[in-house]
């Protein structure tokens, strides 16, 4: 049960659900309409790539959850946890300030019998430079549903996640 504070967080900014790329793409390289994601909490990782998105970023685009979870997509946790993305989340982008907003990241996180979903609105994410990586700004997701054991919210702090659209 010690994991369960820290897993709630995941569960929260997985996509993003959810939700990064290590590797820089330019601006001005082709896009593929694609997404990898990050989220490093504590001691555990949980990650995808090549998730399909429905258009190139900068354009307002959705992130298909079918391909980020299994059997479609590639999600995947280190430690005992699992996350699954219950949406399919809106992006749209200011290229001008650098930013994009994700409109509601939902998401459920296992760990042994425990299920915690927490859904965050309106997530804020900062563009690294001249890339099309995205860091999360500090937010908060309160629990939708799930055990008694999971907190009523998680707190997620600026850099927990990344976004790399490509």
């Amino acid at each position: 049960m010690k994991h369960l504070p820290k897993w709630a967080a995941i569960s929260a900014l997985a996509v993003t659900a959810t939700i990064g790329g290590t590797t820089a793409a330019s601006a001005g390289m082709t896009s593929h309409q694609k997404v990898d994601g990050k989220i490093v909490v504590g001691d555990d990782t949980c990650t995808w790539t090549d998730a399909a998105t429905s258009a190139n970023a900068p354009a307002a685009l959705t992130v298909d959850r079918a391909t980020v979870n299994k059997p479609g997509g590639n999600l995947s946790c280190d430690g005992d946890v699992s996350a699954t993305l219950n949406n399919d989340p809106a992006f749209t982008f200011d290229d001008a300030t650098g930013t994009a907003t994700a409109d509601i990241i939902d998401i459920t996180g296992r760990q042994g019998f425990i299920s915690c979903r927490y859904k965050a609105t309106n997530v804020q994410w900062d563009r690294e430079g001249t890339t099309r990586n995205y860091t999360n700004r500090p937010f908060t997701a309160p629990k939708v549903s799930g055990s008694s054991l999971c907190p009523s919210s998680v707190d997620a702090d600026a850099g927990d996640a990344s976004m790399l659209f490509h």
